[in-house]
């Protein structure tokens, strides 16, 4: 600072000291931060005198304290709680405002200030300096901020539950073939669709309903379809006494805890072109008793081709919250990915476990990547965790096949391996069909759905993400969440 620039200072204090007149009116009004916000407490009617003479006051004790640097001027700022708050400049602090000849420096941009009085620049203007109440609000407590000081932010408090966005934003559709069997059957008489696909023929079905002499469902008994000598398709009877079975047969065999039934069959019907008329069911009273699994264990079969990311980023985002609405106890969740060959693998696989974070971490890994042709490993996925996975004997066992392609042709006997795979052990495949699919795929996954006594559910187009999604061949159904459908079929299915 210049000489003449520091006797300017001077002068405009003695000016204010005398009541004297210098600069605008709004830069006299600039004084003390304290008595700004004290005036804003204080009676509203005052008169010309009394204001004056506090500004004068004030200015004075102001360049007393710059001059002697005897005592920090301070402040009482009004905190945002309405507490008061003492705002004073350290020792340190008013050392660093005064140089070896007396000049105050270290204002930034050449700003002198006096405890708030106007700050005159370098180039001799007039400007607001800052007041005690902002210094408060800064965090500098009225002191000269350190320039080597970074301030850190403070971390984010956790969000609350309500304020998460809502699980499960992709929207699907169920539709359970079992459950409207004859609508099925007309549309395969109709030609409206047609089998096999892929290997599979959902329609000569055998439907049996097992029930104990009290009327009450006969639940986990194993049922077995039977042309002579020969075993055609074994089941697993659901928590309503329900089996389904597939093949020509005239007899079937149930057994439960320890006892079997022999039954015969009546011959299946046909119309006049040699259809079948909806297959055959009966219902069966069974002497013996059953038992409910308590236990079960769910998985996850996931197509990780490049065309997958809405519905793997679904499942990473909303696995957690699903087995918080589902449950964990008794229950254990596995996942498997797959893509196929010429990929960086074809198949990925963890065991079922009760340790949910880790099952998360595993997906929160997994990206969308490769594919290429339309075909994926689908036989390959399916051999390795129904045919031949390892489930539990006494447990409910469902499994998810989320994907968008059919299988590679050429794949057919090992697909049926699966799904008499599933049918023996009792494994309800519930396939989640996804964008980008075609016909062909909905009635393979219509097929493996009806023949492991599982329910076909699929992506539609409500949600707006992702790809467009085929309309299935079906009655009417309700538009729901994913997340909703998933929930509440594992519900369905629990004992």
């Amino acid at each position: 600072m210049k000489k003449r620039e520091f006797i300017c200072i001077m002068m405009a204090i003695t000016m204010m000291l005398t009541g004297a007149s210098c600069g605008s009116a709004d830069t006299r009004e600039s004084y003390n931060g304290d008595n700004a916000m004290k005036a804003a407490d204080a009676p509203a009617e005052k008169s010309e005198g009394t204001a004056a003479m506090e500004k004068s006051d004030g200015a004075a004790a102001a360049a007393e304290a710059a001059e002697d640097h005897e005592a920090p001027a301070t402040a009482d700022a009004i905190t945002a709680d309405g507490e008061k708050k003492s705002l004073a400049k350290s020792d340190a602090a008013m050392a660093d405002e005064a140089s070896p000849d007396g000049m105050a420096e270290g204002f930034g941009a050449g700003e002198m200030t006096l405890d708030g009085v106007a700050g005159i620049t370098a180039e001799g203007e007039t400007g607001a300096a800052p007041t005690a109440a902002a210094a408060a609000a800064d965090g500098t407590d009225g002191a000269e901020r350190d320039e080597t000081k970074t301030d850190e932010p403070e971390p984010e408090p956790e969000p609350d539950p309500k304020d998460l966005p809502e699980a499960g934003q992709l929207t699907a559709g169920e539709w359970n073939d079992n459950d409207n069997w004859g609508f099925f059957t007309n549309l395969v008489n109709a030609g409206t669709i047609s089998f096999p696909a892929f290997g599979l023929d959902p329609t000569d079905r055998t439907a049996v309903t097992v029930k104990d002499n009290d009327g009450k469902p006969v639940v986990n008994a194993k049922v077995v379809l039977k042309n002579g000598s020969k075993d055609v398709w074994q089941a697993v009877t659901d928590k309503s006494g329900n089996a389904y079975l597939f093949g020509e047969g005239n007899s079937v065999t149930v057994t439960s805890e320890g006892k079997s039934q022999d039954y015969e069959l009546n011959s299946k019907e046909k119309d006049e072109q040699g259809n079948s008329t909806g297959g055959t069911a009966a219902e069966l009273t069974f002497d013996g008793g059953s038992k409910l699994f308590s236990n079960a264990e769910v998985m996850f079969i996931v197509d990780t081709t490049g065309s997958m990311g809405d519905e793997l980023l679904f499942l990473q985002s909303d696995f957690s919250a699903i087995t918080r609405e589902v449950g964990t106890d008794g229950i254990k969740y596995a996942v498997t990915f797959y893509r196929d060959e010429e990929d960086d693998y074809v198949t990925k696989h963890t065991g079922f476990t009760d340790d949910v974070k880790s099952v998360q971490s595993t997906l929160n890994k997994e990206t969308a990547d490769g594919g290429g042709d339309y075909p994926e490993a689908v036989a390959q996925v399916l051999k390795e965790t129904i045919t031949e996975g390892e489930w539990s004997e006494d447990s409910v066992k469902i499994a998810f096949l989320i994907f968008d392609a059919p299988p590679h042709e050429g794949t057919e006997d090992e697909l049926l391996k699966a799904a008499k795979a599933a049918g023996e052990k009792g494994i309800r495949i519930v396939p989640i069909v996804s964008s980008g699919s075609d016909r062909e795929t909905e009635l393979f996954a219509r097929s493996l759905a009806v023949m492991s006594g599982g329910t076909y559910v699929f992506l539609t187009d409500d949600s707006g993400i992702g790809g467009s999604h085929l309309e299935p061949i079906i009655g009417d159904y309700e538009v729901e969440k994913l997340y909703d459908i998933i929930v509440r079929v594992i519900g369905q299915y629990k004992q």
